[in-house]
């Protein structure tokens, strides 16, 4: 880490408002916002997080869902526990085929929503993590729709790129709705863009 990569951080509003509410990740703010405009996190519901570490986005969901809902995080890197009964996390490849049967295995029942903020390791060739993004988006589209409730939604971070056009029209065979999203949160360099599928359709639901 550079001191003025440090310098840069410590001017990012949305850094300093994450280490003043105690959020783990500035990236909590990316979901709220979302949420506030397309409402597809509810009081009560059942949420799965594909690529949770370190958690802020656990955090901003168990803010959404209160007491009576549940958030199972899931990634390759263990996730410090939040010490909260309906808070859990599991270790595990959103790639590897056995994840789907172990991450029903936690839910009480199928998931009202299944959030994806999976990011490759950069290789530094643009058209490459643009290709390894889009892969980790479609992994975890098949986990949505393996894992969803009919009319449920589908959240996930991609990449600006020429695969981005292919990959929409992909959600929109599974679901009712598909929105281009991105939350002002997001840093203004950043090619980051969210989907987001309401509606899963029934009768395209794995």
């Amino acid at each position: 880490m550079t001191r003025r990569w440090l310098q840069e951080r410590k001017r990012d509003y949305y850094w300093r408002l994450a280490k003043e509410e105690g959020y783990r990740s500035r990236a909590a703010y990316k979901l709220l916002q979302a949420n506030q405009s397309y409402h597809f996190i509810k009081l009560g519901d059942t949420v799965v997080d594909l690529g949770a570490a370190p958690g802020g986005w656990l955090q901003a969901v168990r803010k959404l869902i209160g007491d009576s809902g549940y958030v199972l995080g899931v990634d390759i890197l263990p996730i410090e526990s939040f010490q909260l009964p309906n808070v859990e996390t599991l270790v595990g490849d959103v790639a590897d085929p056995k994840i789907i049967d172990e991450i029903k295995e936690k839910l009480p029942h199928p998931a009202d929503a299944v959030l994806c903020d999976v990011s490759p390791s950069v290789s530094g060739v643009w058209e490459v993590d643009h290709a390894r993004q889009v892969d980790l988006a479609r992994a975890s589209l098949k986990i949505a729709r393996s894992i969803l409730r009919p009319k449920g939604a589908f959240f996930t971070k991609v990449f600006q790129g020429d695969l981005l056009n292919e990959f929409v029209n992909e959600m929109k065979q599974y679901f009712h709705q598909v929105r281009i999203i991105r939350p002002k949160a997001t840093k203004t360099k950043s090619a980051e863009l969210y989907l987001l599928g309401l509606g899963l359709k029934a009768e395209k639901a794995a």
